[in-house]
């Protein structure tokens, strides 16, 4: 995969305080090696690889430990203006990353993060819906119907309500006709200190495997795995410094 859409996610990165400890967790658990970092100037980023293809970023940065979901774009600046137009806001106003692209950071109205990739000679991953590579963005909102309102203006969705299991009721953005994320309601049981934010998930050929090898890596499991009928395995999990990222093995017989 080397073009994305534009209004779909095409690439994830982590903000990290220790890059190394980062590179030998995701190097153990997933098999990825990473880049040499590039110049200062580019903030000492490199990329996460696997089987030679790119997967995801690595930043060093001090305040932030997380996972975030970038979305590729015509125009960063004519998307920002949009963002703030419905009410979110721009943290990082676009700025030119070398000749690799040009980039945002934002939030929606209820304050989940994201990122805007309008791509230069860097499209996004290399690598996606393999087995150790990202295969689905989902936001996590306690306002879900406005968060659908917000993103439908900024990118295009049309949000679609999908019976999982019979019983609960899974959103999936589509563009195009096709799903690009999903949205999950983040119920009364979720401490109200988790803010609304997007989950990054991996695909695993073993969760189960994948997830016995977290505590021995420094990981931790943040609640029980479950099973979503016609999707798969999953749960979610954080890496030694809190961030968080979900883990799927599919049902599909190709998963």
């Amino acid at each position: 995969m080397t073009e994305f859409a534009p209004g779909t996610p095409s690439w994830v990165d982590l903000a990290s305080a220790d890059p190394e400890a980062a590179e030998s967790f995701y190097g153990e658990l997933f098999g990825w090696s990473t880049s040499d970092p590039a110049p200062p100037e580019l903030g000492g980023h490199r990329n996460f690889l696997h089987d030679g293809r790119v997967v995801g970023g690595l930043t060093p940065m001090g305040d932030v430990q997380a996972w975030t979901t970038y979305f590729s774009v015509a125009g960063a600046d004519e998307t920002a203006a949009t963002i703030i137009a419905g009410g979110g806001q721009v943290l990082q106003a676009p700025a030119d990353v070398g000749d690799l692209g040009r980039m945002a950071i934002c939030t929606d109205p209820e304050g989940a993060v994201f990122g805007l990739w309008q791509p230069g000679r860097h499209r996004g991953a290399e690598k996606i819906d393999e087995p150790v590579s990202l295969c689905w963005n989902e936001l996590n909102s306690r306002a879900l119907y406005g968060a659908a309102a917000f993103y439908a203006a900024t990118f295009g969705w049309r949000a679609q309500a999908t019976p999982v299991g019979g019983e609960l009721a899974y959103t999936v953005f589509e563009l195009g006709g096709r799903g690009v994320a999903g949205g999950f309601t983040l119920g009364a049981e979720v401490p109200a200190d988790v803010p609304a934010h997007w989950l990054t998930w991996f695909s695993v050929e073993d969760r189960d495997a994948t997830l016995a090898r977290l505590p021995e890596l420094g990981g931790a499991v943040t609640g029980p795995p479950f099973e979503m009928p016609g999707v798969g395995h999953l749960a979610i999990a954080a890496d030694p410094s809190g961030a968080r990222f979900g883990l799927m093995q599919s049902d599909a017989p190709d998963g």
